[in-house]
């Protein structure tokens, strides 16, 4: 059990090695965990805020970790000691990562841009302007070459990693991006939205090769199979849907969940799917004839997350109901169910050696979620504002902290919006201003 957190754990990573587990807290430190005897080995300390995303380098030398204190700090994963403070971000960093060769270290903020950095000297090399919203997540390609960021705005930027120039932006959604991938060779991307689209795009050319409708609600969760020849996609509908890349064709819509999707992979090899849904279950499905397999129940709340192992032997699920489960997929049965979880988990991964798994907490707990999509916009003038026009709907204090578009309903005579109020720090009179219908 890795416990000695003061605050809700919300992102965790494994060393390339597997031997290592690094995790970021709310409490603002980043620890250290021996992954095979569950030891904390290092605290690291040093920023002054939550700590929202965290990544080792390949060579498992270093960690990376963005905060809410606007800065993204290097540490020594061998000796716990600061090697660098990154700043340059004006608010809250959502995503960090290490290039694949460690050499830059590349960050996205709610100050809508993409910062590239120096990963041994912490020197700025870019800064990468152009989306108009929040940057919620970055990634790079598989060879490193490139760099995909998904935004608020309704867009995604392709930049040059060597020189930070936009090679592309992708624009065709009516929606809020809220899951991108790219595909193994580097040559496609696929993103999901709230206009209830799937779409792949050409990187090469900038061009949509196919928009693949067939939701009828917000896509989740969208992945690529191994071999770049189709793609699967998980919705708020209730379904999940494999999709033939070169026809666009829904090859088979697969149905029996009777909640939101959530969360979809591909096991390796292509064979089979998982999906984890907010109706407690988590079903595998074969991927060539659509067919369901097994349903795996045990947990008694929402399943945020699933993903399979390297071998395709085992599937890991993260749920609301504060546990992560390992389940044999031939078999069906559970394997272990790790408790020691206080708050929501909303995020696991498996480790190639299949014995090992990560998992993360959702630090917001109380707030229940409306099915609402809209998005809206925060103003550099602490104004939420409406994304069906320049509508002003509520002002918030700086300190609270309010940056993500979320589903939590706000109506105002001047139009209504959604508020995400996870992460905020807010004092006592700002608390008194807003309160939830219910507790999760």
């Amino acid at each position: 059990m890795l416990k000695s957190y003061t605050g809700w754990v919300q992102s965790v990573a494994f060393s390339r090695d597997g031997t290592q587990i690094v995790s970021g807290s709310y409490d603002q430190s980043v620890q250290v965990w021996d992954a095979s005897t569950d030891a904390e080995l290092k605290m690291l300390k040093g920023h002054t805020s939550s700590v929202r995303s965290v990544a080792f380098s390949s060579n498992g030398t270093q960690i990376v970790s963005g905060s809410d204190d606007k800065s993204v700090r290097v540490w020594d994963a061998s000796t716990g000691a600061e090697l660098k403070v990154l700043k340059g971000h004006t608010r809250v960093v959502n995503s960090v990562i290490f290039s694949r060769d460690d050499t830059q270290i590349v960050s996205g903020s709610n100050d809508r841009s993409v910062q590239m950095w120096n990963a041994s000297t912490g020197a700025e090399l870019k800064m990468l302007k152009g989306h108009t919203s929040s940057v919620n997540s970055v990634a790079f390609s598989t060879d490193g070459t490139q760099i995909a960021s998904g935004s608020g705005d309704q867009s995604v930027r392709v930049w040059d990693a060597s020189t930070g120039a936009v090679l592309k932006v992708l624009k065709g959604y009516t929606g809020q991006i809220y899951s991108v991938a790219f595909s193994r060779d580097g040559t496609q991307i696929v993103s999901g939205s709230d206009d209830e689209s799937v779409q792949v795009w050409d990187i090469s050319t900038g061009t949509e090769i196919k928009v693949l409708k067939g939701h009828y609600s917000l896509v989740s969760s969208v992945a690529f199979s191994n071999n770049g020849m189709q793609i699967v996609s998980g919705s708020y509908d209730h379904t999940v849907i494999i999709w033939d890349i070169s026809t666009g064709v829904a090859i088979n819509v697969l149905k029996g969940h009777t909640g939101l999707v959530n969360s979809v992979a591909f096991s390796r090899d292509g064979t089979q799917i998982v999906s984890g849904s907010s109706d407690e279950s988590v079903r595998v499905w074969d991927a060539l004839t659509g067919v369901h397999v097994k349903v795996l129940k045990g947990h008694t709340n929402s399943v945020n997350s699933v993903a399979f192992s390297s071998d395709g032997t085992q599937i890991v699920s993260g749920s609301d109901d504060e546990s992560v489960r390992v389940w044999n997929i031939s078999t069906g049965a559970k394997l272990n169910e790790l408790n020691s979880h206080i708050n929501l988990v909303n995020s696991v991964a498996s480790l190639s050696s299949s014995t090992q798994i990560a998992s993360g907490l959702d630090n917001q707990s109380v707030w229940a979620h409306s099915l609402v999509n809209s998005i809206w916009n925060l103003a550099d003038t602490n104004w939420i504002i409406s994304s069906q026009g320049q509508n002003h709907l509520m002002w918030v204090p700086l300190a609270a902290q309010v940056t993500e578009p979320s589903n939590t309903l706000v109506i105002s005579r001047h139009g209504f919006g959604s508020v995400d109020f996870q992460q905020s720090m807010l004092g006592d009179h700002w608390v008194g201003c807003y309160t939830p219908l219910f507790k999760v």
